[in-house]
């Protein structure tokens, strides 16, 4: 008879020391690890992303990393699907599992389950990329023939405004039409979840060091051939790190303008990913990072 797996998740703001903590406790609990990081799902964006190092992920088997290409489609659902997946993986290999990231829409969406979306061919994801050129069109459009969806999304959400306007063209329904008729269900009915804890100032110290890092490992390279290989019109070359870099090699800001930028942006990010995790989840724990490993050891 094959032992109930157990799974557990660790989230907190960009470099608080998630991806580190999460090893250890996989290599003690004998786990794999899933990401939960927007940016890491794709190849050949590792700096920017922060991707653990071949050395790390050598350690522990990790999914959810190195999945697409930076100019493919992704989506919520798309991740659903890949946590399915490993799930049944580690059933069958007895593994246990840890949700690792700072993307906790994600983990938000396993919990809360997510409406089935309608199929989208790439031929649709292409012509609403080209659509996408223009968002303010995009939001206006949207915004008169479904009000009662968009009004609760800003016009600068290029995110849900392309998910939106996906769901229109592939299905031909308003969005508020689509979700009234595919309600979700949640995948993930009870789950631990560890939350670090951690200071403003001490979060901008950490992200100002990562981003000088960052520059020392090669990022201005890495987005030369980003930009080379994919263009600018992918979803993923919006990113921070990706966009103050351009702007630099644009010749719009100063080199140490744009190491402030970043830092400044990330730090941004930083806040509202602390907003999000303290607001959005119920069954949580948080505690600096020196405790929270022996505090998840002694609640598994």
């Amino acid at each position: 008879m094959k032992k109930e797996i157990t799974q557990l998740a660790i989230i907190g703001p960009t470099a608080s020391g998630k991806s580190d903590l999460a090893i250890n406790i996989a290599l003690k609990i004998d786990a794999y690890i899933l990401s939960i990081d927007s940016l890491s799902i794709y190849r050949e964006i590792d700096i920017v992303s922060a991707k653990p190092s071949k050395e790390e992920l050598s350690q522990v088997k990790h999914f959810g990393i190195n999945v697409l290409n930076p100019d493919e489609y992704f989506s919520v659902d798309i991740f659903i699907n890949l946590y399915k997946n490993l799930l049944e993986q580690c059933k069958k290999e007895s593994k246990n599992l840890v949700i690792v990231g700072g993307t906790s829409f994600y983990l938000k969406s396993l919990l809360q389950g997510l409406s089935q979306l309608p199929k989208i061919t790439k031929e649709i994801s292409h012509n609403v990329a080209k659509e996408l050129s223009n968002l303010a069109s995009c939001y206006n459009l949207l915004s008169d023939i479904d009000p009662q969806y968009m009004k609760n999304i800003d016009k600068k959400d290029s995110y849900r405004i392309e998910k939106a306007l996906l769901i229109y063209r592939a299905s031909q329904l308003l969005p508020t039409q689509w979700f009234e008729l595919h309600p979700p269900k949640a995948i993930i009915k009870d789950l631990n979840i560890f939350n670090i804890d951690v200071s403003r100032d001490t979060l901008r110290q950490r992200i100002t060091s990562r981003t000088n890092k960052m520059i020392d490992l090669g990022l201005i390279n890495e987005v030369c051939y980003l930009e080379k290989k994919y263009a600018r019109l992918a979803h993923s070359m919006g990113s921070i790190g990706i966009v103050e870099v351009l702007e630099y090699l644009d010749g719009k800001v100063t080199k140490e303008i744009m190491l402030e930028n970043i830092s400044t942006h990330t730090a941004q990010l930083a806040k509202r990913q602390q907003t999000f995790n303290r607001t959005q989840f119920n069954n949580i724990t948080s505690a600096p990072l020196h405790e929270l490993e022996k505090i998840i050891l002694q609640k598994l």
